[in-house]
């Protein structure tokens, strides 16, 4: 057997193998994923008349996931760039961790998209129909699966040397492909916000801020998601995460939020100020539209996670790990509400024609996006579970790690270690 063979092999056997946390963890993950895969085939069988859309708003929560997560892929540019640019040494090791959290962002963006075109073989007509480079369409499946296959490369051999306890050829096979992927990743949230832009018919999104805007919230989202996570590895692994590294994250997160404030309220100042005859859509997201209010309190609830989060952030209390987790959440849900159901839906409201028809989804779509999320988490936590035992050199070609009677927190279920 050859040593990458065996590489995979050790991999494939210690992703099975954890306390009773994790098992119940990937239990739970599991369950959820299965329910949303009968529901998805509940929507193969019956097409897409089990969701909430119509042929007014033909994009709903899948094509809302998928923004929100392609902006939680890009966000791994915002530990590469202080790592490879600026030499930060607190954020070096933990760079694999935002790449990982890419590759499973994508994989998730891949499946809403599919999700989203009712009958998978319909792929077969954009390839057979490419179109390059009239369409923005393909525009971004080349982007996409072009920053998957980037990512993969780059925490797939950087793992792998650490197994072999070799150097990594960086000046070749490293540093290369980080400087094309810092360039891919903002190029994957900007093509996507042109996607939209450049729907004439539909002048909510006919803006030139739209693209900043995806990213300066994909760069608050993604670093809040990371400091939760990494907190989580510290506290349950014997990996040691550094708590300036946090704290690095916690800057970033504040100028971006902070951007992406400003870009909101210009946006808003431009669309209410003028009063123009393209309002209507905005009307109804804030403030509803003869008497359609079904996005209203979404919107709401988003300004006022996103505004309590970045005065907290701003305060020195979010110096606390439990303040700062708090914002944390507050803003990745204030985010989700706004690049979601706060930017695709009202876009369809009023119709072309003034027809107001509103949406909301159903329990099936329900069930479908939260059977990929947790798909996406599966995939996220095994992709940890493999990488922390090789990064510590627990796990390398050389030493007989037997994953069954491993002594470390993850196994024995006890959570020694801590963010420190």
């Amino acid at each position: 057997m050859s040593q990458y063979v065996r590489f995979l092999w050790r991999c494939f056997r210690i992703s099975f193998v954890g306390g009773w946390r994790y098992h119940l963890w990937m239990l739970f993950l599991t369950a959820v994923a299965l329910f949303g895969l009968n529901a998805y085939c509940k929507q193969l069988v019956h097409g897409l008349g089990v969701t909430g859309m119509t042929d007014q708003v033909s994009w709903g929560l899948y094509i809302a996931n998928f923004t929100f997560l392609v902006g939680m892929a890009a966000a791994a540019v915002m530990l590469v760039i202080p790592v490879y640019i600026y030499r930060n040494k607190e954020l070096h090791d933990l760079v694999i961790f935002g790449e990982l959290l890419a590759v499973a962002s994508i994989i998730m963006c891949l499946l809403f998209v599919t999700v989203d075109l009712g009958r998978p073989d319909r792929f077969t007509h954009l390839f057979r129909r490419f179109n390059f480079p009239f369409s923005m369409l393909t525009w971004d499946v080349i982007v996409l699966n072009g920053y998957l296959l980037l990512n993969l490369h780059i925490t797939g051999y950087m793992i792998y040397c650490h197994y072999m306890r070799r150097e990594p050829r960086r000046a070749l096979f490293v540093i290369p492909f980080v400087f094309v992927a810092i360039v891919w990743a903002i190029s994957i949230h900007t093509v996507t916000a042109f996607l939209y832009v450049g729907l004439g018919a539909r002048p909510f999104w006919n803006s030139a801020i739209i693209a900043p805007r995806f990213l300066a919230s994909a760069f608050s989202a993604g670093p809040a998601f990371l400091i939760l996570t990494l907190q989580v590895i510290g506290r349950y692994t014997t990996y040691h995460v550094p708590r300036p590294a946090l704290m690095t994250l916690r800057r970033i997160v504040v100028v971006a939020l902070t951007i992406n404030t400003f870009l909101l309220l210009s946006e808003l100042f431009t669309e209410f100020y003028t009063d123009s005859q393209h309002v209507a859509s905005a009307t109804y997201l804030y403030f509803g539209l003869h008497g359609y209010t079904a996005l209203v309190p979404w919107i709401w609830t988003a300004v006022a996670l996103n505004t309590i989060a970045l005065i907290m952030l701003y305060l020195p209390l979010a110096r606390s790990l439990r303040f700062l987790n708090l914002a944390c959440v507050m803003l990745i849900a204030g985010i989700w509400i706004e690049k979601g159901m706060g930017l695709i839906v009202p876009a369809f409201i009023p119709s072309p024609l003034g027809e107001i028809v509103e949406y909301v989804p159903t329990l099936n779509e329900l069930l479908v996006c939260a059977g990929i999320w947790a798909f996406g988490l599966l995939l996220y936590t095994i992709f940890v579970r493999i990488t922390v035992p090789v990064l510590s050199g627990r796990l390398t070609y050389d030493t007989d790690f037997d994953p069954e009677t491993e002594n470390h927190p993850i196994a024995r279920g006890a959570p020694e270690g801590s963010v420190t």
